[in-house]
């Protein structure tokens, strides 16, 4: 066993001697989910390093920490890969909701294609509160999970060639687009990300060089929370309180370990 697979093993709370089949991805994934925020801490206090494996694994791993899309997923990735996987690495872009439109900000999101039993199966760990929690494959079949459905479609845009879909569980009651991704563009060298590091703490259109976010997913839900709001959602129930900068501060630690 390996030093990152240990770690990751003792992040999210599963045996070190547990063999990793694709049968138990599903567990894997809501454990992730749950213990590892999505949060963009780094990017706001100017506390930016290189993506690399080792960064990777002493700000998630050693230090706790959670991190955006193309820190999570690479640090899945190389998780799956210790354990004997068929993994590669894609980026995508993200669609603007708001401005009904993908965004000119180019291809910013991170995600995992898995190769499994000749099948291609898309696996995030890194879309904030919008996670399938299961592989879902490439031939468009809808998967069903605690946080939804979630669905893949072929796509002849400019933008990919498949889509990511979604219906969250007590949110959405249509289909949405979460991103097109190129299933044929692909890396397994995590320091390519740099460039979309570097995207997403300077440009002027990113969403999360403005304010500081975290969120995760709960038993009951989910949790966010930034410098004035703090949501949860508990079994469909949604409630939100008023944030300070001193709450702000306990808040991070008392529900992420931030």
């Amino acid at each position: 066993m390996g030093e990152l697979d240990a770690l990751f093993r003792s992040r999210i709370g599963i045996p070190k001697n547990e063999k990793i089949t694709f049968e138990k991805l599903d567990n894997i994934l809501e454990k992730t989910a749950k213990n590892i925020p999505f949060e963009n801490l780094c990017i706001m206090e100017n506390r930016i390093r290189d993506i690399t494996k080792e960064n990777l694994i002493s700000k998630i791993l050693v230090r706790r920490e959670g991190g955006l899309c193309y820190e999570l997923n690479s640090i899945f990735y190389f998780f799956l890969i210790e354990n004997g996987f068929d993994a590669v690495l894609a980026s995508g872009i993200v669609y603007d909701h708001t401005a009904q439109e993908y965004p000119t900000l180019g291809r910013t999101h991170v995600t995992i294609l898995v190769t499994y039993e000749g099948r291609i199966y898309l696996i995030d760990t890194g879309f904030g509160g919008n996670l399938p929690l299961k592989p879902v494959p490439l031939s468009g079949e809808i998967v069903t999970s605690s946080n939804g459905q979630f669905r893949i479609k072929k796509n002849n845009g400019e933008h990919g060639d498949y889509v990511f879909e979604m219906k969250l569980k007590y949110k959405d009651s249509d289909w949405r687009v979460g991103y097109a991704f190129y299933s044929n563009k692909i890396t397994t060298d995590v320091s390519e990300f740099n460039e979309i590091q570097t995207i997403i703490a300077e440009n002027q259109e990113s969403r999360f060089n403005k304010n500081p976010l975290i969120t995760r997913l709960t038993n009951e839900g989910s949790i966010t929370l930034t410098d004035s709001s703090f949501t949860q959602w508990r079994d469909g129930v949604v409630t939100k309180e008023k944030v300070d900068k001193v709450k702000f501060k306990a808040m991070r630690k008392q529900y992420f370990g931030l």
